[in-house]
This record gives C-alpha cells, structure tokens and sequence, in this order.
C-alpha cells in the first residue's frame, strides 16, 4: 500500500487527473453497465450502488471527526437522522411544512443538522476519549427518542412520500438518478475536505489527534478546532441522511438506532480512519457485502465484529492508513533543527562561545 501511494504521490497533476477522470467516469456509469460479477440478489443494483454511495458520505463526514480530529463519535446517526426528518418535515405530505421543494431541503438539513453540532458540540467537546463517546452515544439516542414522543415527528408511523412535490411527483424516478446525485455531491465534498486537510484547520486537526495537549501548549485552539471538525461532520451527515429521506421515500424513527451507528463507524475503522479513499472502500465492504452476498447476510455483524478484530491486531491503521507526509515532515524538520541547535535560538549561539553569558 505504502509503495503505491509513493508511485501516485510521485505522479504529475495532468498524470494524476489522467487516472482519475476515467474512473470517476466509470463510477457514474456502473449501475447502467451493471457488470455481472458485480451484480446483487434481492436488491436491484441501482439501489445498491445508491447505498454504497451513501454509506460512503457518511463515512467522510464520519472521517473529519475520527480520522481527522480524533474524536470519537458513537452516536453520528444522530446527525443523520436530524437530515432525513428536515427533508421528510419539508417534503412529505404528511407534514404541515410540506413546502420546500426538495433540493431546497439540502443545503437546509447541513445548516440544521451544524446548528445541532454547535449545541452538541459546546457543552461536550471538552470531554476526551471514552467521556465523549458516551455523551455521544447518547446523543444519537436521544435524537430517535425525541422522534418518537415528540407528536409532530410522528414517531413510528413516519413521513410517506418524501421527496415529492404538491402534485405527488417524485423528484427521481428511479434509483440511478439518485446514485448520480449522490456521486456528485460526493466529488464536491471530497474537494472542499481535501482542502480542508491542507489547509491551517487540517494541520490543526492531526495536531489534536495525534496529541492534543501538546497541540494545546504549542498554541492550537484545540477546542475551537474540535467544533470546527464536530459541525462539519454534522452537516455532512445531515446531507447523507436527507439524501436517505429522499431516496427511500419513508422516514420513521426506527432507521436510526445504534446498530446503524456502529456500522457507519465501522466503515470508517475498517477502510483506515483519516483516509479519505479508504473510508469510501470501508464503506464499500460494509455496505456493498451484504448485498452481493444475501446468504451470509445473516452474519454480517458477526463478519464484521471479527474483521475488526483482525484488523486491529495484524494492520491497526486499517485498509488503507491515514497519510503521514505531514507527521513525517514535521518530524524531518525537528530532527534537522536538534542536529543544529545553534538555529534554535540566540541564546543557544551565545552560550556555545567562549565567555558567553546567558
């Protein structure tokens, strides 16, 4: 794995590009070719591809908050299930609020769904490890509890319809066109994330994941940094869960317990958290598996439990590890400064001369 991203890393952009605009091409159309070897039973393949592509969504959004900042989030459903009844509340024929045309009902669930990871966020993000994964384990509670007993979100009964306009039309009529939506929002965030990474709050991030009280002596605003990566996560999945709302057309609050939770962090775990490529492949094996292979459906979570199991013993940064260039440059500038310390500073140069005070 190391040897080939080495040989991509040393490729050109026009080389780079080169590559990736014919896969990317391919991805579009893989639920038209529906490639046999890649075909799935009982679920048409469209609406597989779709899950697939969602499930990878989530997992990026998931990824900022694990992989990048370090935080452990148990409870992301929660954010997903806020998104899936903003679209539900302004789309569905069952709700008062039946409004908005659904597009709209987009950008509206990321900016809810950060107002929620402000309030989540604030109170919480000065808890660390095990601390933070309770509260936030119980924060995705919470949220399908509230959808239960709160009247206007229609507990089990839910929102039919979602996704359709006053006359009854759907916005897609078919599982391709929302696979083809989903990719594409899915290149946007991967572009905006990726410069995130490389931008000051990306840097600020692996700081605090890798040590956050050193991030904190060395001047990080590390729990300024932790909100930013906490209501960017949160409108990440805010998105995925309208676009689930959207898709399936039935939101109840049966569709956002714990288990579903798990498996997203699964899919972070197992593709290597701070990988952005390889939580989509976690995402591809947690979410595309069961599909391909109904008769072991069944034991999915069994499969999975021990494939983490395995993981964590025999390569522990996951499928495809979080890039080190920036830790390894880090450490390549310390080690040239210790082995010049009259660089370190004026009073290090004063004291190695003869005489010479501090």
């Amino acid at each position: 794995m190391n040897n080939l991203r080495e040989r991509w890393n040393a490729l050109s952009r026009p080389a780079q590009w080169a590559i990736l605009v014919p896969l990317v091409v391919l991805i579009y159309f893989l639920p038209v070719l529906n490639p046999p070897i890649l075909a799935t039973t009982g679920t048409d393949f469209p609406t597989a591809m779709f899950d697939v592509a969602r499930y990878a969504l989530v997992a990026i959004g998931l990824n900022v908050v694990v992989g990048q900042a370090g935080l452990l989030d148990l409870g992301y459903v929660g954010f997903f299930a806020v998104g899936a009844y903003v679209a539900a509340l302004f789309t569905s024929p069952n709700s008062s609020l039946h409004k908005l045309p659904y597009l709209w009902t987009l950008p509206l669930a990321m900016v809810v769904t950060m107002v929620f990871g402000v309030i989540l966020g604030t109170p919480t993000l000065r808890l660390r490890g095990d601390y933070l994964a309770i509260v936030t384990l119980g924060f995705g509670e919470i949220i399908r509890l509230i959808a239960d007993n709160v009247a206007p979100l229609r507990g089990q009964s839910g929102f039919q319809a979602v996704a359709t306009d006053n006359q009854g039309t759907p916005f897609f009529g078919n599982a391709t066109q929302w696979y083809w939506l989903t990719v594409t929002i899915i290149i946007g965030i991967l572009l905006l994330v990726g410069n995130l990474e490389r931008s000051r709050v990306g840097r600020a991030w692996v700081a605090i994941r890798e040590d956050e009280d050193v991030a904190e002596i060395m001047g990080v605003a590390t729990y300024k940094f932790k909100i930013w990566a906490f209501v960017i996560g949160a409108a990440i999945g805010g998105l995925s869960g309208a676009l689930y709302a959207g898709k399936v057309g039935f939101v109840n609050n049966q569709s956002f317990d714990v288990v579903t939770s798990m498996l997203f962090l699964a899919a972070v775990v197992l593709g290597g958290a701070g990988n952005k490529v390889g939580v989509m492949l976690g995402a591809v094996v947690v979410a595309y598996l069961p599909l391909r292979f109904v008769q072991i459906a069944e034991y999915n979570y069994l499969i999975f439990g021990i494939a983490l199991i395995v993981l964590m013993i025999f390569r522990p940064q996951g499928l495809l590890g979080a890039r080190q260039r920036l830790l390894a440059k880090g450490r390549q500038a310390y080690q040239r400064l210790i082995g010049r310390p009259e660089q370190l500073s004026g009073d290090s140069a004063l004291a190695s001369e003869p005489g010479g005070t501090r």
